[in-house]
């Protein structure tokens, strides 16, 4: 069993605020699970009772459209917990999760993370502005979607991708979506997202290296992202 003491999401996530009896009581409560690329981590609509701890890896958390096309809302990283407003609100999942490269998760009880929640005050109020801190990157995502266009939703995106996860040693993207994650993430169709990245790549703004993108003029992106 790994040490949860030592384990990066207690240390980046409301988890922090537990004692060390209260982390002896986590580690004898949690599964481990490895998850795929492309396997899901729950539903949308599922009754998740309990929280995932994302220990290494990357997925997605996205909505199906009325239109049956994937929206992607977030990419999620080590260190971030999944399914927290659901178990708060004690409603069904209203996103999907999904790996977007394999992945290692945890998943604690909905008993335990609400003993925690009665009984820990420092951990509740971690746990409360971290759904809120959600909630509000929700709320600036879709203000992005009305006030910016595809162009600037893109160059922010491909900077996010950047900052967030980092590059491999060829300097493209570690983090590798598809065409259609991309442009499920910007909101726009495929065929439109694959014709602004040929655009950027014609400007010299980025490089594509087959399925890889490699960002080439930061500052232009940056530029074009305001």
């Amino acid at each position: 069993m790994s040490k949860c003491d030592q384990c990066i999401v207690r240390q980046l996530s409301s988890l922090k605020a537990l004692s060390k009896d209260e982390v002896v009581k986590l580690a004898s409560s949690k599964t481990i699970y490895t998850i795929k690329k492309g396997e899901a981590i729950f539903e949308e609509g599922e009754v998740t009772n309990g929280v995932f701890c994302v220990k290494d890896g990357v997925g997605k958390l996205s909505k199906l459209s009325a239109n049956g096309k994937d929206q992607i809302v977030k990419l999620v990283k080590s260190g971030e917990l999944l399914g927290q407003r659901s178990m708060i609100s004690n409603e069904p999942a209203n996103l999907t999760a999904k790996a977007v490269a394999d992945m290692e998760v945890c998943f604690i009880p909905k008993n335990e993370i609400i003993h925690f929640f009665n009984t820990n005050n420092q951990f509740s109020l971690n746990l409360m502005q971290s759904v809120c801190e959600d909630l509000k990157e929700s709320e600036n995502d879709k203000i992005a979607l009305v006030q910016k266009t595809v162009k600037q939703r893109l160059a922010e995106t491909l900077l996010q991708l950047h900052e967030g996860f980092g590059e491999n040693t060829d300097k493209t993207l570690k983090v590798q979506l598809t065409r259609e994650e991309l442009a499920g993430i910007i909101g726009t169709a495929t065929e439109s997202c694959i014709r602004l990245l040929s655009d950027f790549n014609k400007l010299d703004l980025i490089e594509l290296v087959g399925k890889k993108i490699m960002l080439k003029n930061i500052k232009a992106l940056k530029k074009m992202a305001e």
